[in-house]
Parts: C-alpha cells; structure tokens; sequence
C-alpha cells in the first residue's frame, strides 16, 4: 500500500513538473525578442515564415557583419532569397547552407560556418517555440560563441490557445525535453510519430 501511494505521489510531482515546464515553455515561446548587441554573425534556420527575411532585416541594419541562412533548399538560388532592392553589397556577405535538414544539421552547418568565418558571437533566428532547442543544440557545437536569440512569431503563435498551435507547442516542448536528455531530434520524431 506505501509504495502505491509513493508511487502515484510520483506520478503527480512529474505530471505537475511537467505542465509547470510546459507553462514556461509557451510562455518563453511567446516573448518578443530582446535587445540585441552587434554580432559577428547571423544564422537564420529556415523551415519557417519570416525566419529568412527577419534575417535580412537584420544583416541590412548591420545588426551582424555576416549571415547563414542554414537548411537552404537545393534549388534555391540567393537572388531568389533577396529583395529586389537590396543592394549588391548585401550579397556578398550571405552565405547558403545547403546541407542541414535537421535542428543537429543546422548546429553542424553552422559550426563549420563559425570556424571559417571566426565569428565569436552569433545571433540565432528561428521560430519563437523552436529557439529553446535550437539554442540548446548550437550551444553544444559552439561553446566558445556568444549567441543572442531572437525569435520569430509565426502565424501559428498568434492564436497560441488554439488546439493545433498547442499541438505544436506541446510537440516542440517533448522534443526539447528529449534533447535535454541527449535524445536526438530524428529519433525523437519518429517515436512521437508512430
């Protein structure tokens, strides 16, 4: 009978950790971004609206000296990517990462970047429910880099109650939880999908 009792009281503790971390989880996902020092370089992850442009923005207000975009499609070009009136300058300091299909992949792509570059600081784009993992995994490829978030709030966060934004929500705080743990985004996705 003690240990039923301990062990429901368990249950309880992790069931109630859990939505306690959930609730700051949604809560980070939802802050706007904060102040931003100039950096060295700027890594936009793609797989998402307003990553990329939020990026551009930024390298044009020379918020960063240099950007990645990492997780580029095969097929897209550069001259695709910018604005019709960016000037040429522009160009010349954005590099495409084409080898990265993974939130690993993009921590690994962004890593070589990093090293052939020397960028000591770096400023991290991704979407706002993404940035935790995404900071944690870039963290663990670059420990010697500054990185400073600043997340996108996709369509999705607009409406962050509604059933499938807290799907998506609920999906991404497991996944961040698995990489905690040092279980692998691929792995984890799998497992949570069959």
């Amino acid at each position: 009978m003690f240990f039923i009792r301990l062990s429901l009281r368990l249950a309880f503790l992790a069931c109630l950790a859990f939505a306690g971390g959930f609730g700051w989880f949604v809560n980070d996902a939802l802050r706007p971004p904060g102040y931003l020092p100039h950096t060295d370089g700027i890594v936009a992850l793609t797989g998402g609206v307003g990553r990329v442009d939020t990026s551009l923005n930024l390298l044009a207000r020379n918020q960063g000296d240099k950007l990645l975009i990492s997780g580029v499609d095969t097929q897209t070009t550069l001259n695709e990517l910018l604005p019709a009136t960016a000037p040429s300058t522009l160009a010349e300091r954005i590099t495409l990462g084409y080898q990265a299909r993974t939130t690993i992949g993009n921590a690994t792509e962004t890593a070589v970047w990093v090293a052939d570059n020397h960028i000591t600081s770096l400023i991290v784009v991704t979407a706002s429910y993404h940035m935790r993992r995404a900071l944690l995994e870039l963290s663990r490829t670059l420990p010697g880099v500054m990185l400073y978030p600043y997340p996108v709030l996709p369509p999705a966060m607009e409406h962050p109650m509604r059933r499938s934004s807290l799907r998506l929500l609920a999906l991404e705080y497991v996944k961040w939880l698995g990489a905690l743990g040092g279980i692998t985004s691929p792995s984890l996705s799998h497992a949570l999908h069959s």
